[in-house]
Parts: C-alpha cells; sequence; structure tokens
C-alpha cells in the first residue's frame, strides 16, 4: 500500500494525528505535512479537524473506501502467495474473547504450530463484537461467535461447544444438595448426561450475582435465565472477564454463571448446578469474511478445531 494512504488510514484508525503519528514511527509535523500536500494534490480535504475525535470528510470517506479494496487486494495476494509457497511462510491473525483465547485455543495453537513452525500468529483479544467489526474489514482473518446475529453475516463452520453452569460459593443451599455438582463431577462431564438433575433459578433467587457487563453474550443469555422465570437479579457486580467472576466466586463474593471450559481442577470450592433453560448451551463457530480469500493456511487451523471438543 502507497505511504499516502498508510499515513490515512492510520490517523482514521487512531481519529489522531498524534496517535498515528507514534504508530507510524514519525513525527506529528512530518505526518500533518504529508496529509496535507495529499488534500492540496486531489484538491479536498480528506479529515474535519473541526471535530473531537477528527472525522472524515465525504471524499475522506470516498478515500478510505479505496484504501480498503487495496488493503483486501494485497492482503487476498499475499495469501495466495503463501499458498504457493506450501505453508513455509506466511502468517494468520486471529481476534477473539479472553476466555476462547485463554481456555479454547491454547492447545490449538500448540498443534498448528507444531505442524507448520514457519506460518506466524497474530492472536487479538477484544469483544466478540469489535473482532467481528475487525473481520469485516480485513484487519483479522478468523474470529468465533456463538451470537446467531453475527453469525449470519460471515462464512461459519462449527468449532467448539460449552455448558454453562451455575456457580455458588460454598456448598451451595440446603435445598438443593441433591442438583449439587462438584467441580470433580464437571470435569467427568456429569453435568452432561440427559439424566443430571437441573435447577430452576427461582430456587436461587435471593442469591446475589456476579454478571458480565452488557454486550458480552454471556450477559445476554443470563439476563434470559432470570427472565424466563420471572426473576430481577440481585446483581453486586458487573466484569468484562469470566475467570475475574470464577475467582470472586470462589473467594465467597457471589454467584455466577460460568462456563464448564473453565473448571480445571477438582478441588475448586464451588457447588455447580445444571440449568433447564437451553440457552445455557452454547455452539461456537469459527467466522471468516466471505469477500476475502480464504488462505491454506486458515483452511488448516480450522480443521484443527474440532480437537477443542475433545480437551
Amino acid at each position: 500500500m502507497q505511504q499516502d494512504m498508510r499515513y490515512v488510514y492510520e490517523v482514521y484508525k487512531q481519529k489522531s494525528f498524534s496517535k498515528a503519528a507514534q504508530a507510524l514511527f514519525i513525527t506529528q509535523p512530518a505526518l500533518s505535512i504529508a496529509i496535507g500536500k495529499l488534500e492540496d494534490k486531489i484538491g479536498m480535504p480528506i479529515f474535519d479537524r473541526s471535530t473531537r475525535p477528527i472525522s472524515l470528510t465525504t471524499a475522506g470517506r470516498v478515500y478510505l473506501r479505496a484504501i480498503e479494496r487495496t488493503r483486501a487486494l494485497e492482503q487476498d495476494l499475499r495469501h495466495q502467495l503463501d499458498d504457493i509457497r506450501e505453508l513455509k511462510r506466511g502468517e494468520i491473525t486471529i481476534g477473539s474473547s479472553h476466555f476462547i483465547n485463554a481456555y479454547i485455543l491454547p492447545r490449538i495453537l500448540t498443534a498448528f504450530n507444531q505442524a507448520f513452525p514457519q506460518i506466524r500468529l497474530n492472536l487479538l483479544e477484544g469483544s466478540s463484537h469489535a473482532m467481528a467489526h475487525m473481520l469485516e474489514q480485513g484487519e483479522i482473518d478468523l474470529t468465533f461467535s456463538c451470537d446467531d446475529c453475527v453469525i449470519k453475516n460471515f462464512a461459519s463452520t462449527p468449532a467448539f461447544t460449552d455448558t454453562i453452569l451455575l456457580a455458588i460459593p460454598g456448598d451451595g443451599p440446603r435445598h438443593a444438595q441433591r442438583e449439587r455438582l462438584t467441580a470433580a463431577d464437571i470435569l467427568a462431564g456429569r453435568h452432561l448426561d440427559p439424566d443430571c438433575p437441573s435447577v430452576d433459578l427461582t430456587d436461587f433467587a435471593a442469591e446475589p450475582f456476579i454478571l458480565l457487563r452488557s454486550g458480552n453474550n454471556l450477559h445476554d443469555r443470563a439476563m434470559r435465565f432470570f427472565h424466563r422465570v420471572g426473576i430481577e437479579p440481585a446483581v453486586k457486580m458487573e466484569l468484562s472477564q469470566m475467570a475475574t467472576a470464577y475467582r470472586l466466586a470462589e473467594a465467597g463474593f457471589a454467584a455466577t454463571f460460568l462456563s464448564d471450559r473453565l473448571i480445571a481442577h477438582k478441588n475448586s470450592r464451588l457447588s455447580f448446578y445444571r440449568l433447564a433453560a437451553p440457552e445455557s448451551r452454547r455452539s461456537f463457530y469459527a467466522l471468516t469474511n466471505p469477500k476475502r480469500y480464504l488462505s491454506e493456511a486458515v483452511q488448516q487451523f480450522i480443521s484443527l478445531m474440532p480437537q477443542a471438543n475433545t480437551i
């Protein structure tokens, strides 16, 4: 991509000349001069400098679309050339949530690296909606989602499943001892047995809860769990990461909802309960951009995903 295009795209991404200059490793005056010359050349401003943060003008939006087409062509060309080299060079950029990056992908990434050691793996972290936007913009090659509203916009391949459990500090209430599961039960897969008893959240209406923040898939599901039985939960804290909620619940802070994929040790001090709600079972898909060239490296990575359900 031409230098002028790189400069404009970085300012657009950072919404700031100073931040863009830092990212480009040049001085802010040099960046401002370069973009000023480009604007003189096309006879129109690209950025509206009167807004905070700065924004694109109408001409700037047209110029940005040309940049995005150029970036897409260059990336597709690079991927195709990498495929010709038989996966001896190249890279994959994967973007996903902390939960998936930390609890689902490590063994898959390791297996891929062992099979294709010359392929560089880049791992980004953020919300599923942010990653979907980056996939649409061509900034990443692959992401994951269990949200139907996101999945429908991309090419999708089944990747892995998980089950959401209710986690209560300590031994749990006396009236729910028959349904209580230990961490050892979860690790043994007892909660997946069709005969495993489930609980009604109305029995836990008095519990204070830790929830993930609005916009997170697990927050949305948790609220559906509650509203299905007519409960307005007592939310004691909202967090961004499920792993943090797990640690707080183990410390006795409050109840929460956890993926069975987080349970790694049988000596957890939490009591777990299977939920009757169908939303407690999540199916995640590997998502790629159908408008972009799907490299052999990405296809090989996706082919390893069934291993995620055996880990």
